[in-house]
C-alpha cells in the first residue's frame, strides 16, 4: 500500500460493500474507525442510489482503543440484527481496523445469531476492491449454495454484476434479452438483485454465464467443481465476442443454429462510407482487465483502429491482458499508478483514449479525446438512459461512444476553417475536450510541445511555419509536428520553414 492522491481501486472492504449493496436481505457489519464511512457516498452520490448501503459501522474512535473494541463490535452485530432482520450477515474489518486484530468472524460466531454469518478475511494491505468483491461473493456462494434439481427448461445464472459496476444494470437487462432470444431462461442473477434464498437455488441452473471475471470468477469455479455447472469464459462485449459467447452456449447446451438470433449495427456502421475516415486511428486503452481485452478486440477487429498501447490496473488480470497485448505486438502496461499511465499516453500521443474516469482527466490535460470504457467512473457514467456495453445493443452503444469524440474532432476542424468569421474564436478550446474555457495558443507552446516530444530543443520554428502548422486539423497536428521535428533533426536543419514542413510531409507520405 502507498499514499496517492487518486486510486483506481478502493480497499477490499469496498468490494464487500459493493456485493452487500447489490443484494437484498443481506447486512454487512464492518469493524471500522470513525471516518471509514466515506464509502457510503460512492453509492448514494455516484451511483445515485436512493438508499444507504446495508452496512453497520462500529465507528470506534481513538479513545476506544484503550478499552474493549471487541465488545463494541459484538454490540454492533446484535443491534444490526435486531434492527434490520437480515437473512444473512457478513462481518469483516476495514483496512484500519484490521490492525487491531479483533477477529470479527470469531466474535460474530460466538453471538449465536439465528441466521448464517459469513466471516470475511480480506487482506487490506495486499489486495484491493475487485478482489474484495470476488472473495465476498465466493464466500457467500460457498456458505449457501447446495445441489438442486435442474430446471425443466434450459436455464442459466448470470454471475458477477454488483453495485457500483460499470453499466452492470443495463448489461444484465441486455444479456437477459439475448438469452431469451436463444430460448434460455435466467434462473438467478447474482450478486446484484439476489437474496440468500436465490443463492441457495443457484444449483438449479444448467450452466453459469460469467459476466464479469473480476467479481464472479471464483464463485463460478466453485460452482463448476461442486455443483457440476460449466460456465462461459467469453465476456460478450463486441460483435465478435458475442458470436463467440453464443458458440460457447451452443457447446454447453447442445442447442444449434443460435448465431442468426443475435445481431448488431456495429459491423455495417464500421464499414459505412461516413465512418471510413476512422480507419487507422491510434488508440490507447486502459481500465479493468475484462473491459480492456474486449475493447482491444473491438478496436482492432471491428472498427479498424490501431491499438497503440493497452494495460490494466487490476493485477489479477495481468496475465490475460499481457496475452491480449502480445497478440497485437505490444507490451502491456500493468500498473495502478495513474502517473505512469499519463506518462505512457504522453509518450504514445494517441488520437483517442479508451479508459476510466482518470484517463478522461488525463485526456483533458493533454488535449486528447477520451471515451470511458471501464470503472472507476463518476456520476455521468451512470446514465438514466439504457446504455449497456454487452450484447447487440452494447455494440451499438460502444460504436457511438467511441466514434463521437473523433466526429466532434472533424467538426472542430470545420470551425477552425471558418475561424475568421465573427461567430468563432480561435481562442476557444475543442468543445469535447473540456468545458468551453478560452485557451490561448502561443507560438512558444507549439515549439515546446514539439521539442519535448522529439528531444530536439535546438530546432526553431519560423513564424510562417507555425502559422501553417495551425491550419492542420488538431487531431493530427501533433503527429505532423513530431514528424517535421524528426525530419529537421535528421537533415541537420536548425530552423523549420514552410518549405521544411512540406518537405517533411512529402518524405513521410512516401
Amino acid at each position: 500500500m502507498k499514499l496517492s492522491v487518486w486510486t483506481y481501486e478502493g480497499p477490499p472492504h469496498v468490494g464487500a460493500i459493493r456485493v452487500a449493496t447489490g443484494m437484498e436481505k443481506v447486512h454487512l457489519v464492518l469493524h471500522a474507525p470513525q471516518g471509514d464511512t466515506y464509502a457510503d457516498l460512492l453509492f448514494t452520490m455516484i451511483e445515485r442510489r436512493n438508499h444507504r448501503p446495508p452496512v453497520t459501522y462500529t465507528t470506534f474512535q481513538a479513545r476506544d482503543l484503550g478499552s474493549d473494541t471487541a465488545t463494541l463490535f459484538k454490540s454492533a452485530c446484535e443491534d444490526a440484527y435486531n434492527r434490520f432482520k437480515p437473512d444473512l450477515m457478513l462481518v469483516g474489518a476495514s483496512c484500519t481496523a484490521e490492525l487491531i486484530q479483533d477477529d470479527p468472524g470469531g466474535l460474530a460466531e460466538a453471538l449465536g445469531l439465528p441466521i448464517p454469518v459469513v466471516a470475511l478475511e480480506l487482506p487490506s494491505y495486499q489486495r484491493k476492491e475487485n478482489f474484495g468483491a470476488d472473495e465476498t461473493f465466493f464466500q457467500i456462494v460457498k456458505k449457501l449454495a447446495v445441489p438442486q434439481p435442474r430446471t425443466k427448461n434450459i436455464s442459466c445464472n448470470l454471475i458477477g454484476p454488483t453495485a457500483l459496476g460499470f453499466r452492470h444494470r443495463d448489461d444484465v437487462e441486455e444479456i437477459e434479452k439475448v438469452l431469451q432470444n436463444l430460448g434460455i431462461e435466467v434462473n438467478v442473477v447474482a450478486p446484484m438483485g439476489s437474496n440468500p434464498g436465490d443463492i441457495r437455488n443457484l444449483g438449479a441452473a444448467h450452466f453459469n454465464v460469467l459476466m464479469y471475471p473480476e467479481t464472479g470468477e471464483s464463485a463460478c469455479r466453485f460452482l463448476e467443481k461442486n455443483l457440476d455447472q460449466p460456465y462461459t469464459k467469453t465476456v460478450p462485449i463486441g460483435v465478435g465476442a458475442l458470436s463467440q459467447f453464443v458458440s460457447e452456449i451452443e457447446e454447453v447446451t447442445g442447442l444449434t443454429d443460435l448465431q442468426n438470433k443475435v445481431g448488431s449495427r456495429l459491423p455495417w456502421y464500421s464499414a459505412s462510407v461516413d465512418s471510413t475516415y476512422l480507419t487507422g486511428k491510434r488508440v490507447f486503452i486502459f481500465g479493468d482487465g475484462s473491459h480492456v481485452i474486449a475493447a482491444a478486440k473491438i478496436a482492432a477487429d471491428e472498427i479498424g483502429f490501431e491499438v497503440a498501447g493497452l494495460g490494466c490496473f487490476n493485477r489479477e488480470m495481468a496475465r490475460p491482458v499481457r496475452a491480449a497485448a502480445k497478440s497485437l505486438a505490444l507490451e502491456a502496461l500493468i500498473t495502478d499508478d495513474y502517473l505512469e499511465v499519463e506518462a505512457k499516453i504522453s509518450e504514445l500521443a494517441p488520437e483517442l483514449i479508451l479508459g476510466t474516469q482518470m484517463e478522461r482527466h488525463i485526456g483533458k490535460r493533454l488535449g486528447i479525446p477520451c471515451a470511458v470504457i471501464s470503472a472507476p467512473v463518476h456520476v455521468q457514467d451512470f446514465p438514466a438512459r439504457y446504455s449497456p456495453q454487452m450484447g447487440p445493443e452494447g455494440a451499438n452503444v460502444i460504436f457511438d461512444t467511441w466514434v463521437h469524440p473523433l466526429v466532434m474532432g472533424l467538426e472542430e476542424h470545420l470551425l477552425t476553417m471558418f475561424r475568421e468569421d465573427f461567430e468563432f474564436s480561435d481562442a476557444n478550446g475543442p468543445s469535447h475536450h473540456a468545458a468551453h474555457q478560452p485557451k490561448t495558443i502561443e507560438k512558444e507552446t507549439i515549439v515546446e510541445e514539439a521539442s519535448s516530444q522529439t528531444g530536439s530543443s535546438h530546432v526553431i520554428w519560423m513564424s510562417d511555419a507555425e502559422k501553417e502548422l495551425r491550419k492542420i486539423p488538431f487531431f493530427v497536428r501533433g503527429k505532423a509536428k513530431r514528424n517535421t521535428e524528426r525530419y529537421a533533426v535528421d537533415k541537420g536543419v536548425l530552423e523549420i520553414s514552410i518549405d521544411t514542413l512540406y518537405e517533411a510531409k512529402a518524405h513521410y507520405a512516401r
